[in-house]
């Protein structure tokens, strides 16, 4: 289906605007770019710049500047033009960018023939997490893991200080390995502790996900509370509460590490082919992408990179073949080939083609490089992926 044809008038320069420059929205600029090389796209962003954002637990290893891509380089690289700025995006301002065919951002009018949101999720917060002890996920997009934790830790003179990461899924996982590593490298001697709300940890993969992981937590003396609700962060400990029980649970923590997840707010569904529906009408010009969008299709709405770049390639061809000639569309049918958690430098678990064959260690490491490596090149406009 990602061969279906599509073709633009001659004399027509499509004007793009894409609002979100994450995977999805970078994955829409070069595959539209790719196709229709005169497009004229503007992305709207509040950052100024592009953030690897599945790396950010690497940054205990490497510099944040690696993971970071100026909208400046991709403004050179593509011939496009960056807002920073955020957009308005809610069903009556969805209703009036259709009809208008512009939007009004910093007291500048935009006007586009098709605009594509693609808009992450936002992480879940709780009420502590602006307390001088503990960091969110939003902490690691502003310094590296290594300087934050290096400050926090300098701040507590204790032969042993303690830190509790709060969320047994991908994210937490992955940061809880690098950070147990960290440590060791710079020779110092802390108590790490996991909490997790749920029974084991990362229960969205396959079983053997869990059990693996669990047995190298053992293995490196990390201590961990299932069924555990994170309550607060206070100076020199950490409030629980036990998820059957109700009761309190007082542990010694100085630093909590917050990974609650993603928030399900402000996503939109779409259908089949991308398009965003307001009142269960599609919204023929604007398209949706990233962890905003549900497409009702068969294909995968997992908030995941790899589900984000999919879904911002199928957008870009459909909005051409829309413009063009038949305007056949393309439905989004894309299904998760394999997943990789990384833990740590040299070890990870994963799955491939299918979910039972489920591989560990250097191989599965393999993968994720590999996977990262074709992310890399679709940035410099190599595209490497089949559909």
């Amino acid at each position: 289906m990602a061969f279906l044809p599509f073709n633009i008038a001659k004399n027509k320069q499509l004007k793009v605007v894409i609002a979100g420059g994450g995977y999805a929205g970078l994955a829409a600029l070069t595959n539209l770019l790719q196709f229709a090389p005169d497009t004229e796209i503007t992305i709207i962003d509040p950052r100024p710049h592009h953030i690897k954002i599945t790396h950010l637990h690497e940054t205990f290893r490497y510099p944040l500047s690696d993971l970071l891509v100026p909208f400046e380089t991709i403004e050179e690289r593509y011939g496009c033009r960056h807002i920073q700025a955020s957009l308005q995006i809610d069903p009556e301002a969805l209703q009036s960018y259709q009809e208008k065919k512009q939007l009004v951002i910093n007291d500048e009018t935009v006007e586009f023939d098709y605009l594509i949101i693609a808009a992450g999720c936002e992480s879940k917060t709780a009420d502590s997490e602006k307390a001088s002890n503990v960091l969110t996920l939003s902490d690691f997009m502003g310094a590296s893991g290594a300087d934050l934790l290096s400050a926090r830790l300098n701040d507590h003179d204790l032969p042993a200080p303690s830190i509790t990461v709060i969320g047994g899924g991908a994210t937490g996982i992955q940061f809880l390995f690098e950070i147990r590593q960290y440590l060791l490298r710079v020779n110092r001697k802390v108590k790490l502790t996991l909490v997790h709300s749920g029974k084991h940890v990362l229960e969205q993969f396959p079983g053997g996900f869990g059990t693996y992981v669990e047995s190298r937590m053992d293995d490196m003396d990390i201590d961990f509370y299932p069924n555990t609700y994170f309550c607060e962060q206070q100076a020199d400990q950490v409030l629980l509460t036990d998820k059957e029980t109700k009761t309190q649970r007082v542990l010694s923590s100085n630093l909590a590490i917050l990974f609650l997840g993603k928030k399900q707010q402000n996503t939109f569904s779409a259908n089949a082919f991308g398009q965003i529906l307001v009142d269960q009408e599609p919204l023929h010009n604007i398209f949706i992408a990233g962890d905003c969008s549900q497409f009702q299709s068969l294909g995968s709405n997992t908030l995941t990179a790899q589900s984000a770049v999919r879904k911002g390639k199928l957008v870009a061809r459909n909005i051409l073949r829309h413009a063009g000639f038949p305007g056949l569309l393309e439905p989004y049918l894309h299904h998760e080939l394999g997943y990789v958690v990384s833990l740590g430098a040299a070890d990870a678990v994963g799955w491939l083609v299918a979910e039972s064959n489920i591989i560990t260690g250097i191989p599965a490491l393999t993968i994720k490089e590999l996977v990262e490596a074709q992310y890399d090149l679709l940035l410099a406009g190599i595209d490497t992926y089949v559909v």
